[in-house]
């Protein structure tokens, strides 16, 4: 039964429509032309992996998934096996369905699921869900960086949205001092929502720290107190707390991924709240030059910054300190420079006030091992992101190696009602050439082309070449103009512009920076060869999520059913 059916209707026929082996598989993986570097196949995906995507669904409902699954690593380039694993699901629109239906938590995924890896290191896995509302399957589409992490979407037309994939280190533990990020929205409103704090884990899992609140951008709380409980999932029965003075206690499921690493998601009908917890080793502001981006909404439109933050010991965030932004799809002409002050604002939090800087005014920063997490606190804005220390001397780019990326972000020109804009999310392999620079590949893209309760069908190998231009003294690049487009069939916007900024020659956080969208991502190097992940620079598990606005897109098919 396809999903264009209607939500309700799903649910009611959902187990039917597994018996019968429907279900949305999305389409079949085209393998791009491998780089020198590429030497991907399923023996890459071999092990417990951890994934999550979170997006807006078919109906314009804001949605997460958080999972976990267990691939085989057999086949080659052909079919590997999922021997088994579990998700949790949550969706705005399972509180206001006909009838109600209740958060997915740790739902099995069948032994019967596959996934595939190409060469160039993109794949495809179809999960197979028994008790998923939309259907029996779930299609991820994904990008490796090496054999333990990647970069995913949702690829199927029940949803589209982004995340990551991170293999599973045997018997996590939860010691010590965490940050965290979630984003998401409100159930009630349908609003964006976000938040960011910190914790420290005691006896029996025991949690205490701080925690700040953003709601639309209208409303922010900043600095409450929190408290808890962890437990580390997934789990069915026993969950994870955080008491908060504002919200009171909000449920959580977390997937460890490793003792340093968390994935968070809410199994209540609060918020639709999920993201990321890393180790805070060190409760110290970093100092130094630190590459940002930030995403979320501006005064009611969508909006990106990226660009470097230069962080004295005297509290100062140094003038020469720059900013490209795409506000709405007005895009800055040349990066502007700001300044600002940073001060402690409880253990382990700082707060970063800015000037001339366009977007907010005032941020929560808080230090981990994923970076400097970022959270909008006054009240023109909710953004979300994250900043890295940056090596010195700048890394530039490989020539002639393989690059895994993935967007997401608001396209400005797919609906019919402006005022209605929609969510894109895009998977992509190249190799940068440094002879011409420039680079070649192939994209995967997922949206709603139609603007209307359905989304399209995904378009899968989609091919992307352009040129870019190599990162300056600062560390900015740029790839100026990139076409993604295989004879007459195209992504969304036709390709993109792209401004990115080099952390550690591994890792490049870009916005989009043209006027056809407004988005935000990241591109990592591969090796496929790697041998152990790196827990000392896991800058690329962060990627700022655009906090969804859901009651637009509700009202979008309203307008549409007219």
């Amino acid at each position: 039964m396809s999903a264009r059916k209607g939500f309700v209707l799903l649910l009611l026929l959902s187990a039917l429509v597994f018996l019968a082996g429907c279900g949305s598989s999305g389409s079949g993986l085209t393998i791009g032309v491998a780089p020198p570097s590429g030497a991907f196949s399923n023996s890459n995906l071999d092990g417990t992996y951890v994934f999550s995507v979170s997006g807006t669904d078919f109906n314009g409902f804001a949605y997460a998934i958080v999972g976990t699954f267990t691939a085989n690593g057999q086949g080659g380039n052909g079919k590997g096996g999922i021997t088994g694993g579990s998700i949790d699901m949550n969706d705005g629109g399972f509180a206001t369905s006909t009838p109600v239906v209740a958060p997915l938590v740790d739902s099995a995924i069948s032994s019967n699921s596959t996934y595939i890896v190409g060469k160039d290191g993109r794949g495809t896995a179809t999960l197979i869900v028994p008790a998923n509302p939309f259907g029996g399957s779930i299609t991820l589409d994904f990008v490796l960086q090496n054999s333990f992490h990647g970069l995913v979407t949702e690829f199927d037309d029940n949803a589209t949205g982004s995340g990551t994939i991170d293999v599973v280190t045997p018997t996590p533990v939860a010691s010590g001092s965490y940050a965290f990020s979630l984003s998401g929205s409100s159930v009630s409103s349908g609003e964006p929502f976000a938040t960011a704090g910190n914790f420290s884990v005691g006896d029996g899992g025991s949690l205490s720290g701080l925690e700040d609140f953003n709601n639309s951008g209208l409303i922010a709380y900043p600095r409450e107190t929190l408290s808890g409980i962890l437990v580390l999932g997934p789990s069915t029965t026993t969950f994870t707390t955080l008491d908060t003075e504002q919200f009171g206690s909000l449920t959580f499921d977390v997937y460890p991924i490793d003792s340093t690493h968390f994935k968070f998601i809410e199994t209540d009908t609060f918020a639709i709240l999920s993201g990321d917890a890393y180790s805070q080793t060190s409760t110290a502001m970093p100092i130094g030059p630190m590459a940002f981006t930030l995403m979320g909404d501006l005064t009611g439109g969508p909006f990106a910054a990226g660009g470097f933050m230069v962080i004295d010991s005297g509290g100062t965030i140094d003038p020469t300190s720059t900013e490209d932004y795409n506000a709405n799809g007005n895009v800055s002409p040349a990066p502007g420079t700001f300044s600002g002050a940073w001060a402690g604002g409880g253990t382990g939090r700082y707060t970063l006030g800015t000037t001339t800087f366009v977007g907010g005014s005032s941020y929560a920063a808080y230090p981990s091992s994923g970076g400097l997490l970022l959270l909008e606190i006054d009240t023109s804005g909710i953004t979300t992101g994250a900043a890295y220390p940056q090596d010195q001397p700048v890394p530039t780019l490989a020539a002639s190696q393989g690059y895994g990326l993935n967007l997401t972000g608001i396209n400005l020109g797919a609906s019919e009602e402006a005022q209605f804009p929609i969510e894109v999310d895009d998977i992509a392999e190249f190799t940068a050439n440094s002879s011409g620079m420039t680079i070649t590949g192939v994209i995967d893209e997922n949206a709603d082309p139609e603007g209307n309760a359905g989304f399209g069908a995904p378009f899968p190998g989609i091919g992307l070449s352009g040129t870019y231009v190599v990162p300056d003294s600062n560390g900015r690049g740029q790839v100026p103009s990139a076409t993604a487009c295989s004879g007459s069939n195209c992504t969304l916007n036709g390709g993109f512009a792209l401004t990115f900024y080099s952390v550690d020659g591994t890792t490049f956080p870009f916005i989009e920076t043209d006027n056809g969208q407004v988005a935000a991502g990241v591109f990592v190097l591969q090796d496929a060869s790697a041998t152990s992940p790196s827990l000392a620079k896991p800058h690329s598990m962060f990627v700022p999520r655009p906090p969804v606005r859901a009651n637009a897109a509700k009202r979008k098919q309203v307008l549409k059913q007219k």
